[in-house]
């Protein structure tokens, strides 16, 4: 797999767009500002999918855009098509594998973050949208969504080889092998019921 990495748009946030090496067929995952940025990037590609790994706003800044640019089909989990611009062609369920020539995309259902939050995994290559960053889980508004986006990272994706590097939705990569040792400090100790906002495993 290819992978190129785009900050964009007025929060830094990333898109990735990742593709099969030999017959140049690729996707998009989030598109977050900068439209003419991304097409740019895959003018020599293509782009099967348009993949919205949740729907805040951020990641959709030039959705409407590249979709119309591209042609390319959409998808996003049942749970976030409420928020969604338009009509998605596909639904992205837990389990669904999405397939680019010789690249397979695994969806990973990790609520939290929002109801629909998805991870999608390809090979030793997780893009995680804003599920899990290097020291700490995506931001959570209540300690109910604290508590599920915990369960999602430990029951879901921590179970994954300490290799897997990690994409996030914003900020640099990391690996699972780093974010596991870090949140095994925050496991073991005794933490605020009512924690949830932007959490550090590591934070006091």
């Amino acid at each position: 797999i290819q992978i190129k990495k785009l900050q964009l748009g007025p929060y830094g946030t990333n898109c990735y767009i990742a593709s099969c090496p030999e017959t140049k067929e690729g996707v998009i995952i989030d598109t977050p500002g900068e439209p003419e940025k991304i097409l740019a990037e895959t003018e020599d590609l293509w782009i099967r999918y348009i993949l919205i790994t949740h729907t805040h706003a951020d990641h959709l800044e030039a959705f409407s855009q590249v979709r119309a640019a591209l042609g390319a089909q959409v998808a996003v989990h049942p749970l976030e098509t409420g928020q969604f611009p338009s009509s998605p062609d596909l639904a992205m369920n837990e389990g669904d594998v999405l397939r680019l020539s010789t690249v397979k995309m695994a969806v990973i259902h990790t609520p939290g973050h929002t109801p629909g939050s998805v991870c999608l995994l390809s090979g030793k290559h997780l893009f995680s949208g804003d599920t899990i960053f290097p020291h700490g889980p995506g931001k959570t508004r209540t300690p109910d969504q604290f508590e599920q986006i915990v369960r999602s990272i430990t029951e879901k994706v921590f179970p994954l080889p300490d290799s897997t590097i990690v994409y996030p939705g914003h900020g640099e990569d990391t690996t699972l092998g780093a974010e596991k040792a870090e949140f095994a400090g925050f496991a073991g100790r005794l933490r605020d019921p009512g924690l949830c906002g932007d959490v550090l495993w590591l934070s006091p």
